[in-house]
């Protein structure tokens, strides 16, 4: 018996990145009793026959940010075909951050945030330093740090992104990353597996991410009892229940940690900065589900 996993990637990065890589050397040996064979697929390659797999894995799919729809509409393709993990209703919810939203109403600790989808709106922070980002990105691409009292720059940034169809974020900035970091807690199956640190990424000139995705510093970190806690409580409030992976970012602050962002479209679980398990981990829950 043979079983084959393609693991979805974008055209930029054909062979995966380091990450992936892991888990697909972790997947190949965690399953060779049962001949499972895993290799990438470029998600938007009509030549791939994603029918010819067991199972569709979504990885480095990071280009899907400015064409959403194109890459739903793959998803719903695939998942009529064979089983996709994350799955489509997972994935549609996720893309969009105005899950967050849904998650501050289930009673979630969440990144204060306005979404403005006109350019007539106001937001509320303008007079503190803020963060301004579209709903839809990945890799904190048109994110930007706007200092405080600074309505022209902020205006702009707005403008820009709602020029490209996309509903804008704009969040305080919490200044306990410059000196703390994010806090990276990847879940799989619902069960935590290892924590980042993430070291804090914009910078107060604003600059922005070019490329796929913004440059990360990280390094691996033990999670507080608070910040187990409010992961888990994030997990736990998923639609649908906890999916294949997950990753909660949280960020601190005064009133304890607060969800900036749930990765559950195409996460870097940073395998190759974590113990040599995590990538075990990450392959036995896959093949879990291929059981």
């Amino acid at each position: 018996m043979t079983a084959l996993v393609l693991i979805a990637t974008c055209s930029e990065l054909p062979d995966l990145d380091h990450d992936s890589r892991a888990l697909q050397r972790a997947l190949v040996e965690r399953g060779a009793d049962r001949g499972v064979e895993a290799r990438p697929a470029v998600w938007d390659d009509p030549s791939v026959d994603w029918s010819a797999a067991d199972l569709v894995l979504v990885r480095s799919t990071w280009d899907y940010a400015r064409r959403r729809d194109e890459f739903l509409a793959w998803a719903a393709r695939v998942e009529q075909v064979t089983a996709l993990h994350n799955p489509l209703e997972v994935l549609r919810w996720s893309t969009d951050k105005t899950y967050l939203r849904d998650l501050a109403a289930a009673g979630v600790p969440t990144v204060p945030t306005a979404f403005l989808d006109s350019a007539d709106e106001e937001h509320p922070y303008g007079d503190v330093e803020h963060v301004v980002k579209p709903a839809v990105s990945a890799g904190s691409l048109d994110t930007t740090r706007v200092a405080p009292g600074d309505g022209v720059e902020s205006r702009r940034r707005v403008e820009a992104i709602l020029a490209t169809g996309r509903t804008v974020m704009v969040q305080p900035y919490l200044h306990g990353v410059d000196e703390l970091g994010e806090t990276a807690l990847v879940f799989y199956d619902g069960t935590f597996s290892h924590a980042l640190r993430k070291a804090a990424l914009l910078t107060a000139d604003g600059g922005e991410a070019t490329g796929l995705f913004k440059e990360e510093d990280m390094s691996p970190r033990e999670p507080s009892e608070v910040e187990h806690a409010a992961a888990a409580r994030v997990v736990a409030a998923i639609p649908g229940g906890p999916p294949l992976y997950a990753r909660v970012d949280l960020l601190p602050s005064d009133d304890g940690p607060l969800l900036l962002e749930l990765e559950l479209a195409e996460p870097s679980f940073f395998l190759d900065l974590v113990d040599p398990a995590a990538a075990d981990r990450a392959a036995d829950a896959v093949l879990a589900r291929l059981a």
